[in-house]
């Protein structure tokens, strides 16, 4: 049997580091943790995160319904009620507006691939959402698209919902988001971001493979994808306004062909490219 009061304890806990972290400011952010098959205890709305107690943890049914707790549960319950019902793995969410990730959230921009090894192992592609006013079904049903292929996700113009076997591994995905996002945002001030080669970056899938993490990446569907190009989920850009502004896309990682890769550039008139390097030569060797 659960031992509620532990779990209401963990959650605390949680909170307590998602607001040390600035994670959440004032009442930002939610967490729940799923106790039975149609019982989630859930945070209470309009409440601090860093000095939550257990008393304070509402319990709730999968509709949303209040089934006790003295504080009324979270506004934004039905985004962690739908990623329950369509995972039925998953034992906790938690969803707050790390400051890093959310600055990509409000940019819409893509997180890069193939740069820093532990996101590649832990998270992988990481998709931003379709905005949505918070707190609806309609806001819910926004992770639909992308709950089965991924454990973190952005949402547009808000900021982060992440899930997982128990609260502190739901919670470690968003720190690693988060980490990584400054990372790439110190990098890109010190004017380089440098990506790993196709060997390294599959390297890196096989270990994930190894050690039982599932990765789009490794399914038949993306086999002859590039895999540092955000190919899992860019068909949803368009819907969604994500574009890349602050970060180019990654050099190609491979060629189709020889030719390919020793190819003018687009647009380039090569005939004339040949002529005029011909010319410069047969100048120089007259001199």
């Amino acid at each position: 049997m659960e031992n509620l009061h532990k779990i209401k304890q963990d959650i605390c806990d949680i909170g307590q580091r998602i607001y040390n972290r600035q994670f959440a400011a004032a009442n930002d952010g939610n967490i729940t943790v799923r106790v039975s098959e149609n019982e989630v205890l859930c945070t209470p709305t309009l409440h601090c995160k860093g000095f939550l107690k257990p008393d304070d943890i509402s319990l709730v049914d999968m509709t949303g319904k209040q089934l006790s707790g003295r504080k009324k549960r979270s506004s934004e319950a039905l985004l962690h009620l739908e990623i329950y019902k369509q995972r039925d793995d998953i034992r906790s969410v938690v969803h707050c507006h790390p400051p890093h990730a959310t600055a990509f959230a409000i940019a819409r921009e893509p997180i890069p691939q193939c740069i820093l090894p532990e996101v590649e192992v832990f998270l992988g592609d990481v998709p931003i959402t379709k905005y949505e006013t918070p707190g609806g079904q309609a806001f819910a049903d926004t992770i639909i698209p992308y709950v089965n292929k991924t454990n973190v996700m952005i949402l547009a113009n808000h900021g982060t919902v992440s899930y997982g076997e128990s609260v502190e591994q739901a919670y470690w995905w968003t720190e690693i988001l988060d980490s990584y996002c400054r990372m790439l945002m110190l990098a890109k001030q010190l004017g380089n971001v440098s990506f790993l080669n196709e060997e390294k970056s599959r390297e890196l899938l096989d270990l994930k493979q190894q050690w039982g993490y599932a990765d789009p990446r490794n399914t038949p569907d993306f086999k002859d994808c590039d895999i540092c190009a955000n190919d899992i989920f860019r068909e949803s850009w368009a819907d969604t306004g994500v574009e890349r502004r602050a970060f180019p896309a990654p050099p190609p990682i491979k060629t189709s062909s020889p030719a390919a890769a020793t190819s003018a550039p687009q647009g380039v008139d090569e005939a004339a490219l040949v002529k005029a390097i011909t010319d410069e030569v047969i100048r120089r060797m007259g001199s």
